[in-house]
């Protein structure tokens, strides 16, 4: 199915709704609420390294509430469980039979805070159902719905006491961002509005969860020139051969790449991928993807500056990428 003037055009709009609802509660943050957007239609799950108090739990709120969804919070411990991520079968006395209880994994948007403090067996019980979309429990499967993201966060300090993620087990996040400090006109706005504790709670609902998953089929069908995908997959080659890389950008990277690049271009009222999408979204794709080594480390190489090099080293298509 081709994508057509009216539906980019629709899709441009309401993506730009949503927008401005979120943006509402997380006040100065409009790009990274447009890519935690783009992860959601794009079906994939997003990762925040960020520091406490910048805003990650109204980022999760808000958007559930735009899209008329539900939203739940898991804190991270070293104490929690696999079951208290996912759920438990309860015997129930008076009916004599055992009763799934869903855990809280079991929302729209769930927001797994400070994931690295969790032991990896916990860790890999959440990254399991992102995969899967379903939990099973005592051998029956029990879907989470759609749609469903998973919005999990680090905190870049405080290392003591945590568990790193694999680096397969980061590659399951479609992205990584930051929030970051808001500027001063921002800080100033949620400022004066300081009576106001829970910005996410007035938010109305843009969109329904079914709409939701209309986007995310419709930007499925984003026309990508081969020539967009042959410069996809050669900065992914030249990751792996990049001098600073030990682990370069994987398939599934590069898949992700198309995803996000395919909503992107359909979020700019768009029907085709330009290589300018792929540039942009580069960091927040790539990012925690790329490993480095040690050499690299030492020699305090950035991931940052090793995307640049690639996108510079990489030409991009010159060709016509439209659609045909």
């Amino acid at each position: 199915m081709t994508v057509t003037h009216d539906q980019a055009s629709w899709f441009a709009q309401t993506f730009d709704q949503l927008v401005g609802n979120v943006a509402q509660a997380v006040v100065g943050k409009e790009h990274v609420v447009r890519l935690a957007l783009t992860c959601m239609l794009s079906e994939g799950h997003l990762l925040l390294e960020d520091f406490p108090g910048t805003g990650k739990t109204q980022l999760a709120r808000s958007i559930a509430g735009t899209v008329q969804g539900t939203n739940s919070r898991i804190q991270f411990t070293p104490d929690l469980l696999p079951s208290d991520v996912s759920g438990v079968t309860v015997y129930d006395q008076d009916k004599h039979e055992f009763t799934f209880h869903p855990g809280p994994i079991f929302a729209t948007i769930v927001l797994a805070d400070e994931i690295n403090r969790a032991s990896p067996k916990t860790q890999s019980a959440l990254l399991e159902v992102m995969e899967e979309g379903r939990v099973t429990v005592d051998g029956t499967p029990h879907d989470v719905g759609d749609p469903f993201m998973v919005i999990a966060t680090q905190n870049p300090i405080e290392q003591a006491g945590t568990y790193r993620l694999p680096e397969a087990q980061l590659d399951r996040f479609l992205m990584k961002t930051t929030l970051g400090y808001p500027d001063h006109e921002a800080t100033m706005a949620v400022l004066a509005d300081a009576k106001n504790r829970d910005r996410a709670a007035g938010l109305s609902p843009v969109v329904t969860s079914a709409v939701v998953g209309d986007m995310a089929a419709l930007a499925d069908e984003v026309h990508v020139d081969p020539a967009i995908l042959a410069y996809v997959s050669r900065i992914a080659e030249e990751s792996r051969r990049h001098p600073s890389v030990r682990l370069g950008l994987s398939v599934r990277g590069c898949l992700a790449f198309v995803r996000v690049a395919k909503t992107w271009a359909l979020s700019q009222g768009r029907d085709h991928v330009i290589p300018d999408d792929v540039k942009l979204l580069a960091e927040p794709v790539m990012n925690h993807r790329l490993l480095l080594t040690a050499e690299a480390q030492f020699a305090e190489i950035t991931v940052q500056q090793v995307i640049d090099q690639l996108l510079t080293q990489v030409p991009a298509p010159a060709d016509r990428v439209a659609a045909p």
